[in-house]
């Protein structure tokens, strides 16, 4: 060894080569760094929109060492780390969102887990109506442009007065007063009615949309008319009979005046018979009676009786006048107190009090009764009704 010199020296340094070699090609085998275990559960999986889910990794493993993070990623852009493997998260748009988790070890390993969210979208409400009406007119609601995100069927419920329980459960925002995509509301009366809509979907999920529809008084041109009605009955009457007859001015129009004439059928000899005539106005406790006075029987002026009363009401004002229909302004206008005299059932009668003469001859009667005829003029003012255009173009 010492004579080949050369060769020695030649023998340490491919010694050498050989062993850096093979160190490293050891270097794979220095690396130690332990992955940890992820897992992760989710529940619930299908919510609806604001709904929270709850996030538990808590049965993630770091193998060796301890878990350092709990990095999350919610899938809506949003993302969160901790330091415990539970959290939650409140999704507030629909769709299908995929959650992952990274959980990181105190040696620097890794392993990720996901889990599958669906957020059940609400229905979107859209309703169609006008925001203002005269009463009586025909008001349409329609809700049947909703639609569901998700293409579910929907379903309706229409609470037409929010400020009513009509159903008794004590809660009067969740009465189902229709059940269509469609409704007509009553608007028979002025106001403002307040709804409210709610729409389901299949899944759960639902919306709910106020509403409010103004209901306007129609206007009216109000002009009163003069008119006369005029009525004429005629009966035969034995003595101690009566005859009865019914009317009712005031329906048409308000009560002004009054004048009856019964005249009797003039007898061959004098004196005349008696008769009474008379009127009870029932709703207005009206009562007025007059007897027969003997006509001349030189200028064959029969027997009569007169009935007369003027002013019975203030004459009507003509103007503009609110009302939700013409039969309500018609009622309100007969019925006021300065008009309200004479409405309601009239009933005439005539009393055959006495014959006279009256011998009786045998079992004959020579004047058993009378013939009569009874004339009736009433004077109303009737008001004539012209519906009137607004400033708002309503009519």
């Amino acid at each position: 060894m010492v004579r080949m010199k050369g060769k020695w020296k030649f023998s340490v340094f491919v010694g050498h080569l050989l062993l850096l070699s093979s160190l490293a090609g050891c270097t794979g085998v220095l690396d130690s760094t332990v992955n940890p275990r992820a897992t992760l559960e989710a529940y619930p999986t299908l919510i609806q929109e604001g709904e929270m889910i709850t996030l538990d990794a808590r049965e993630s493993s770091p193998v060796e060492g301890v878990i350092t993070t709990y990095a999350w990623d919610f899938g809506d852009g949003t993302a969160a780390e901790t330091i415990v493997g539970f959290t939650s998260h409140t999704y507030l748009a629909y769709g299908q969102y995929i959650v992952r988790l990274t959980v990181t070890n105190d040696q620097g390993g890794t392993d990720d887990a996901s889990a599958s969210i669906v957020v059940n979208g609400a229905p979107s409400i859209n309703i169609s109506m006008p925001t203002s009406v005269r009463a009586g007119d025909t008001a349409l609601l329609d809700a049947s442009n909703s639609y569901d995100p998700e293409g579910d069927s929907l379903t309706f419920a229409w609470d037409l007065n929010t400020a009513e329980d009509s159903d008794g459960d004590g809660d009067p925002l969740n009465d189902a007063d229709a059940t269509s995509s469609e409704i007509f509301v009553d608007t028979s009366a002025s106001g403002i009615i307040n709804g409210m809509l709610r729409v389901d979907d299949a899944a759960g999920a639902f919306a709910l949309e106020p509403f409010e529809l103004n209901v306007t008084p129609r206007t009216y041109k109000v002009s009163w008319v003069t008119e006369t009605l005029d009525l004429t009955w005629d009966e035969y009457l034995n003595q101690g009979e009566t005859w009865s007859g019914n009317m009712t001015p005031g329906d048409s129009g308000r009560i002004m005046a009054l004048h009856a004439l019964l005249e009797l059928d003039q007898d061959v000899a004098p004196p005349h018979d008696n008769f009474t005539l008379a009127l009870n106005i029932v709703d207005d406790g009206f009562k007025m009676a007059v007897d027969t006075e003997a006509g001349n029987y030189t200028t064959n002026e029969p027997a009569q009786a007169e009935l007369s009363v003027e002013d019975m009401n203030s004459p009507g004002e003509d103007g503009l006048y609110t009302s939700d229909s013409p039969e309500d302004l018609l009622a309100l206008l007969l019925q006021r107190s300065d008009g309200e005299r004479g409405q309601g059932l009239w009933i005439w009668s005539v009393v055959a009090q006495q014959s006279d003469p009256d011998p009786v001859i045998g079992d004959f009667d020579p004047d058993p009764g009378n013939d009569w005829i009874l004339t009736i003029e009433v004077i109303i003012m009737r008001p004539s009704l012209t519906e009137v255009a607004m400033g708002d173009g309503s009519v």
